[in-house]
Order: structure tokens, then sequence, then C-alpha cells
């Protein structure tokens, strides 16, 4: 069995958490309690890879959840799915980072990282044939920033070449969590470059748009965003999770997304986010949805990219979807002007069909659809992100504002321009990579 453990790191990894596997539990048939629903026969679902069978019969998540601070597992103790984990793979702490990377990463994170590291071998001691890892976490918290890039490292050294995937909560334009969001940030996506073999970005104003725009939820809080994202990652694991007719595993998005390490952040869209009174009036086609994955408002991070030019692109396609459509859509999209492909990579698309449709958890905003489709795609356009996020970074950093916070937990200031230096050449590298060869051709 290929399996994957999940760690959930910090409020917003835990809280996304909740939401994804409270998902995964109705698409596999599985209760909050873990048992397997009477006269419950999917066609070819295989938790499995997710959750580990005892020899009751139940099943427990491979997951490990783990906060600096109590509030938010505790949720998950007390919350309906607390039947469902394992108790020794809820981890929290009495203090937690107070937003700041250098707490979750260098004092208290340093405290808590052994324990949760042991947990973690005892959920892959679970596994035959251990695939990888799914790593949630938000940039810009500092548990989620601090002790998820100390996590990494450690998994990267005690798990070499097993696959690590990390969906991480990138700070949003305009809506700000905390004012020191930019130093977390940039600190932890200079940590982990190395550590990382392919991070999805989310952003929350791109997700309360979809709310308020899609929904029609006027006022979205966390758990409106998280059931879209869990929608979102439900269909990135699907193929992992169920038998299909062209199945995508976890090494391959690496191999297909990424064609330079560095190059690791693919934007995510997907289509069509219907709210249940518009549901009943719509029936999207396969070229409709796959033309809408294209389509800024159906983005999980804001950004424009009609600015930019496309490197690698992985449509998951699933319920109600044949090849030869699949294949059409395609051909219709490549022929738009708008969307543009680097000169080095013409071909570019790799195609998952899965028959499973989307399910929705009962109480949920977004409507079920006989059709959706996931885009994966590794565009320059994404670097406006770090662009913006370095322009914040520099306006305090120029001040040194806050810094002293980071160097009393024992951080060298210096990491801070090392970090940002970093952050430059990845600036620098997306613009490298969108540059056309002509030039290059000319000098031959």
């Amino acid at each position: 069995m290929r399996e994957i453990v999940s760690i959930h790191i910090g409020q917003a990894g835990i809280q996304i958490g909740n939401a994804c596997w409270e998902l995964y539990c109705l698409e596999h048939g599985i209760s909050p309690d873990g048992t397997l629903g009477a006269n419950v026969s999917i066609p070819g679902s295989t938790p499995a890879t997710f959750f580990a069978e005892t020899g009751s019969g139940k099943y427990v998540p491979r997951t490990v959840i783990v906060d600096l601070e109590e509030t938010v597992v505790d949720e998950v103790r007390t919350g309906r799915y607390k039947d469902l984990f394992h108790p020794e793979s809820l981890i929290s702490h009495r203090e937690d980072a107070s937003n700041n990377y250098a707490r979750g990463h260098y004092t208290i994170g340093k405290e808590l990282i052994d324990p949760v590291m042991e947990r973690i071998r005892k959920v892959t001691d679970n596994c035959n044939g251990l695939q990888g890892f799914f790593i949630f976490h938000s940039f810009g918290g500092g548990t989620g920033s601090g002790l998820g890039a100390l996590l990494l490292e450690r998994i990267g050294m005690d798990y070499g070449k097993k696959c690590k995937l990390d969906f991480a909560v990138y700070p949003a334009p305009k809506v700000a969590t905390s004012v020191v969001e930019p130093y977390n940030s940039v600190l932890t996506t200079h940590a982990t470059m190395d550590q990382a073999d392919c991070t999805f970005m989310v952003d929350n104003e791109a997700i309360y748009d979809i709310c308020r725009d899609k929904l029609g939820v006027e006022r979205p809080n966390y758990s409106n965003l998280n059931r879209v994202i869990a929608q979102v990652v439900s269909s990135v694991t699907l193929s992992l999770r169920f038998a299909g007719s062209l199945n995508v595993d976890m090494n391959e998005f690496q191999t297909n997304l990424v064609p330079f390490p560095r190059i690791h952040f693919p934007l995510i869209s997907y289509a069509p986010i219907l709210s249940k009174g518009k549901a009943m009036h719509e029936q999207s086609s396969v070229s409709e949805i796959t033309m809408a994955c294209f389509d800024r408002s159906n983005q999980m991070v804001n950004c424009e990219p009609r600015l930019g030019k496309y490197m690698a692109c992985c449509l998951l396609y699933r319920g109600d979807v044949i090849p030869k459509e699949a294949t059409a859509a395609i051909a219709h999209a490549k022929s738009k002007s708008s969307i543009q492909f680097v000169d080095w990579c013409p071909t570019g698309f790799k195609v998952g069909i899965n028959a499973q449709r989307a399910s929705v958890v009962p109480d949920s905003e977004v409507a079920a659809s006989n059709r959706s489709v996931c885009m994966l795609s590794n565009t320059t356009s994404i670097s406006s992100a770090w662009t913006r996020l370095d322009e914040k970074f520099d306006l305090m950093y120029a001040k040194r504002a806050f810094v002293h916070w980071y160097v009393g937990e024992g951080m060298e200031e210096g990491e801070f321009s090392e970090a940002r230096e970093d952050l430059a050449a990845l600036e620098k590298d997306y613009q490298e990579v969108s540059a056309d060869n002509t030039e290059e051709n000319d000098e031959y």
C-alpha cells in the first residue's frame, strides 16, 4: 500500500485538516467514530492510503496534529470527530508562538519537536510502503511558519527522499492577521525552499472572494473558507484514495509540475464552485469547467495569470468525464491567445480522470456537481505574490521594526537579510524562466 501521512501544524493547518478529514470520511463512508457505515460499498474506494485500519475494523487517520498552544487542538479533542483520531496524534503545548517565527522555530518549537517526530515515527512504522507526507500550515503564523519549517527540516533528515507536499496559507494581499506576517512568510519560505518538493499556496482573500461572489456568503468565516479548501485538497488527493481510469501518483505532481527545483509553487484553480441555489439551474460541460480554471475568479491565490506564462498544467477531472471530452477541452484551451506557455515547454498538460464525483458535507454552501476539475498550474504569474510580500517585508525591515522580538528568541539578525536575498533570487528565477529562448537561439 502506498500510504501518506498528513501533518497539520498551527491553527490554520489544523482547521483546514478538520474540514479535510470531515470530507474524506464522507467520501469513504466512514462515520465520525471511525467505523465504516452499515452496507457502505463505494466502488474504487481505497481509504488505506490515508487511514489505518485497526483489528476491530476502525479507521484511524494517518495523521499528526500539532500546535504550540492547546485551544485549537482541544477543539479537535472535544469535537464531533474526537473518536476518529488517535489521542496520541493530537499534540499541544502550554505556550503559543505569539505570531513569532523564531519562537516556533527556535525556542518553544524546539521543546516540542522530539515528541512530534516520535509520534510521526510511530505513524510511519504502521505503513507498509510510505509514499510521503502532506504538510498543512500557514506562512504568516508563528507556529505554522516556525514549527512548520523545523518539522520539514527534521522530516527531510529522517525520511530523506520521501515526497513532501506542502499546503500553505499565504498572507492575503489586503487581509492580515498579524503585523509581522511578511517576516514570518519570508523566513519560512527561505527555510523550506530546499525541503518541500511542491508547495500549493492558498490565500484567504482569494477564498473570501470565492465565498462571497460564487457562494453568496456575505460574511465568510474560517469554516466557509476551509470547506472550499477541503474540496481542492480532496481533488488533489483523490487519485491516491480511489481507483481511476487515469490516476495521478503523488510523485507525479512533482515530476509534471516542477521544471526546476526552486520553481515549485503551483497555482490551484477549481471549477465549478456553485452555490446550492445556482447549481439547480446550471450544468457545466467539460469544456466550460476547463476554461473556468484559467479564469482568475476560480484561483486560490490572487494573481493575474494572463500576465504570466504557463510552464506546466495538471488537470484533475472527477465525476462524469471521459478522456475524449478532456482532450477536446484542452485543445480548445490551447487555442486561446490569452493562455500562453513558455516556449521551451509547448505541450505542458498532464491529465487525471476519476469517476468519483465530488461529495459535499450536508451543511456546506458548496453544491455537489456531476463533474468538476482541479487545475494545478506552474505559472510565472505567481511571482507577483512574492513581489507583494517582499515589498511589505522591505517597508518594515528598513526601519528594523519588530526585529528585536525575533533576535530576543535567539535568532541571528543576519537570517532576515539572508532570507530576503533568497526571495529576491526566487523572483529573478521566475523572470528568467519566462524569458523566451529566442535570444539564446540566435547565438548558435
